[in-house]
């Protein structure tokens, strides 16, 4: 289970004064350049500098590989020798890539965990002061000083191998077959906060980062705000209800489709007619959810999204999380309520997302997310241990347990998520669309398409978001994201022993939630 390690490893050097005094430097010059994939111009101008005693071949920080060192061992060039230096490795390889970072040349944590932790794993050095001969041995009875260095502790980590496996393979082919730009995913215990599985496509090998893009290196799931589109109407609608100002059974006018509000039209991706609350979630009607917001009110709206963490850092253990975007009443023009009721004119992260939908099915409460348990050092003794933590109750049990019920019709047949359902198990979610903003309007091809979910429906245990950025195989939430969730969500609960629906009730197959709206 070691996902990052010291090994010691060959760096290959040389003494050009000693390749020079035997008249060597064509000869080493054209031998490794061929040997170690470098230019034999660029090796012969390095190693020609009589002055000079040392240099590296391959440049400050980087290593041979076995074959290569062997080759260079058996070839005893003249003036080429080889040093050990402590490296960084990933044994596997780009999986946990944006969670795990890196390490700079200087080996100081510069990314994900090595960053976030790198006081306690990158140890302290030790220290020698003694003298040499002429021939750079040391004289052991001329030793003056010697510290020995202590080793970095262990992190260890809340993520389960086997599920982020899952999840970075499902994310992978649905990045592929989507034709998309990005995805990203995580996976997280409900109650406890516990990130079981963070992933993102594409990734980079943390052995050998150097060369790529930026863009790549970015662990989107916390540092990419992004319009959420209609994953946000379960914000909204929830604190609808907590306040009293609708109920489920209510019914609203969504316009057949097209509503001209502030002399602005809002519409919906299919036309409505008369939709009750509970059905404005499962239809995802912008309009509906725009006339919620427009009795919840401004104020009240803008305080509810305080209290789900929206605008607020998450606070995960990991550098450059993001804090999302959401202005303050006094900023808001006369269309603000109706477009951040369908996820505008406000931006978030995934981790946000997933923080409103778990906390919705944890009765309420929201929880600081975790990804490091504990730090150990080398004697196993713990230096610090993550304790779950409350971040705010943002609305009431009764109206998180109602709105899990309206949340799980989101998956039925006629659902916008129902591609997102697991048999045995009955899932609560939402889709979520979002139009990306192009030279500053709305593109009409370009968008981050959603699904967020939890299982089972009736005693959360697992919250799940998928992103996929611009996919344009399909387009929509629910046929893009929706597809990538159910696979995740399959094969998790199983591997994790999360008993079905059906099993749990005694029932031959996954029931709809019932309950009085």
């Amino acid at each position: 289970h070691i996902l990052a390690l010291d090994l010691v490893r060959p760096e290959a050097r040389a003494d050009p004064e000693a390749v020079l005094r035997v008249d060597a430097l064509d000869q080493v010059s054209t031998v490794l350049a061929d040997l170690l994939e470098l230019d034999r111009e660029e090796l012969r101008t390095k190693l020609n500098q009589p002055e000079r005693r040392d240099v590296s071949l391959l440049g400050f920080g980087r290593v041979v590989d076995n074959r290569q060192a062997e080759r260079l061992r058996e070839l005893n060039l003249p003036g080429v020798f080889m040093r050990e230096m402590m490296v960084r490795s990933y044994p596997r390889g780009a999986s946990l890539c944006h969670v795990l970072g890196f390490v700079n040349l200087e080996r100081h944590g510069s990314a994900g965990i090595e960053q976030r932790f790198d006081r306690y794993l990158r140890g302290v050095p030790g220290l020698l002061v003694s003298e040499l001969d002429g021939r750079r041995r040391e004289l052991y009875n001329s030793r003056m000083l010697e510290i020995r260095p202590r080793p970095g502790a262990d992190v260890i980590l809340t993520i389960d191998q086997y599920v982020q496996y899952l999840v970075e393979q499902a994310l992978a082919r649905a990045v592929v077959e989507n034709d998309a730009l990005a995805g990203w995913a995580i996976v997280q215990r409900v109650q406890t906060g516990e990130i079981l599985a963070m992933a993102g496509y594409p990734g980079f090998d943390g052995n050998d980062f150097r060369g790529t893009d930026m863009e790549i290196r970015r662990n989107r799931c916390i540092s990419y705000n992004f319009e959420p589109g209609s994953t946000f109407k379960m914000a909204v609608i929830a604190a609808a209800l907590d306040a009293g100002v609708v109920r489920p059974e209510q019914v609203y006018d969504c316009e057949n489709g097209v509503w001209i509000h502030h002399n602005r039209p809002l519409r919906d991706y299919h036309p409505h007619g008369m939709l009750t609350v509970a059905d404005i979630i499962k239809k995802s009607s912008n309009i509906g959810a725009a006339k919620i917001a427009l009795e919840l009110g401004a104020n009240r709206l803008y305080r509810y999204l305080r209290e789900f963490g929206v605008g607020e850092a998450m606070e995960v253990d990991l550098p450059g999380e993001e804090r999302g975007i959401l202005h303050p009443t006094s900023r808001w023009s006369a269309l603000s309520v109706s477009r951040i009721a369908m996820g505008h004119e406000v931006a978030v992260t995934a981790l946000q997302v997933l923080g409103i939908l778990n906390a919705l099915a944890n009765d309420g409460v929201l929880m600081k997310p975790l990804i490091v348990r504990e730090v150990r050092d080398k004697d196993g003794r713990v230096l610090w241990r993550a304790e779950r933590e409350e971040l705010g109750r943002p609305v009431r049990p009764e109206t998180a347990a109602l709105m899990m019920r309206l949340l799980a019709r989101v998956t039925e047949e006629d659902g916008t998520g129902r591609r997102a359902r697991v048999p045995g198990y009955t899932v609560a979610g939402k889709t979520g669309t979002a139009q990306k903003i192009v030279d500053g309007a709305y593109s009409e091809r370009l968008n981050i398409s959603s699904f967020v979910g939890v299982l089972p429906a009736e005693n959360p245990r697992l919250g799940i978001i998928v992103v996929l950025d611009e996919p344009k195989a399909v387009r929509t939430g629910g046929a893009a994201a929706a597809p990538v969730f159910s696979e995740i969500a399959g094969q998790a609960v199983r591997y994790l022993d999360i008993a079905p629906t059906a099993q749990r009730q005694g029932l031959t197959a996954a029931p709809t939630i019932q309950g009085s709206f």
